[in-house]
């Protein structure tokens, strides 16, 4: 039969129809658990079952040899850089992993990070000896992370935690910055692919359909290349306005100080934050009535939207700067 490389239409209903059957295989499994160990052992272990499922669907197929369902579904096969045989089985794996362990090692990694850079070393220590966290949170990559967080200041921490911050923002934007390559391009449907250099090539069929489409493809990718570009201008923007902030605070935060000083030792009545333990600078109050340094919750809310006494969330625009507050 006459082979030609597949069309951007052809790669997203196979990318439709395999994500299709892994959520019934999902489903199927979590439903299997949730029946045989419960719902709180399905909820502690949801998403390695997810994990699983998503390996077993690629391993029973691209790993072994054989076309996905999706694949199946529109006539197209695995190629390899060369578009003359099939990938390897090296390269085969490296996509299966790169599609499905990749990821759930990344997002437990950050999200455990994330965790103890924001706990109180007691906190650490009671969560370690609880049992309430169950097997599945006692990894080998928790338990690293939890070693090296130990050794590091408090000032690496919050240097590390704004990393995290802007890991987590990016890898959206990777995604999405791909995804408009994609529509441009016409190659690589997901991530894992283009890395992998695997493609595909159509037999059987018309060979006109995707190329009557293609500009559409292209006048999306182009939209969605803009749309991406405007949201990171709109971030940097906000970040820059930020900054300037914050150095406009500390221009005037050491004669503020010295004006609050004096007007607690009129009044004889001292207040402190509870974030630096300090007295209160330039006080500012939360939408659940706490109070404290408008510095201190500004910086909180870059990494956490919500109270540190009461972790009631809330929206950093809904912060109230306190003008002339004595007590």
């Amino acid at each position: 039969r006459a082979m030609a490389a597949a069309g951007p239409a052809q790669l997203v209903r196979c990318g439709q129809k395999d994500e299709l059957y892994r959520s019934g295989l999902r489903s199927g499994a979590g439903t299997a658990l949730h029946g045989l160990a419960g719902a709180k052992k399905w909820l502690e272990w949801r998403r390695e079952i997810e994990l699983l499922s998503d390996v077993a669907y690629f391993v029973l197929t691209t790993l072994s040899g054989y076309q996905t369902l999706g694949e199946e579904y529109v006539n197209i096969v695995q190629v390899g850089s060369t578009k003359k045989r099939v990938p390897s089985f090296l390269r085969r794996a490296i996509f299966v992993s790169l599609h499905t362990v990749v990821p759930y090692c990344l997002e437990k990694g950050l999200l455990h990070l994330e965790h103890e850079l924001q706990i109180e070393p007691d906190e650490s220590r009671t969560s370690q000896s609880s049992p309430a966290l169950g097997l599945s949170s006692q990894t080998l990559i928790r338990n690293w992370i939890q070693k090296q967080v130990g050794q590091l200041t408090e000032q690496q921490k919050k240097r590390v935690l704004q990393i995290v911050y802007v890991l987590k923002q990016c890898i959206p934007l990777l995604h999405r910055l791909h995804l408009a390559v994609f529509y441009i391009s016409g190659t690589f449907y997901h991530l894992s692919k283009r890395i992998t250099g695997i493609t595909y090539l159509h037999f059987g069929g018309l060979q006109g359909e995707d190329q009557s489409i293609r500009s559409s493809y292209k006048f999306l990718g182009i939209i969605s290349l803009f749309h991406l570009l405007l949201t990171i201008g709109v971030q940097m923007y906000s970040f820059k306005q930020k900054q300037r902030a914050r150095q406009e605070w500390k221009l005037h935060r050491n004669l503020a100080h010295q004006k609050n000083t004096t007007k607690e030792k009129t009044t004889g009545r001292h207040s402190h934050c509870t974030l630096c333990l300090e007295e209160r600078r330039h006080t500012t109050a939360t939408p659940c009535g706490h109070l404290f340094c408008w510095e201190c919750i500004t910086e909180w809310c870059n990494t956490r939207t919500e109270c540190p006494l009461c972790r009631e969330k809330f929206h950093p625009q809904k912060l109230i700067y306190l003008r002339h507050y004595q007590l």
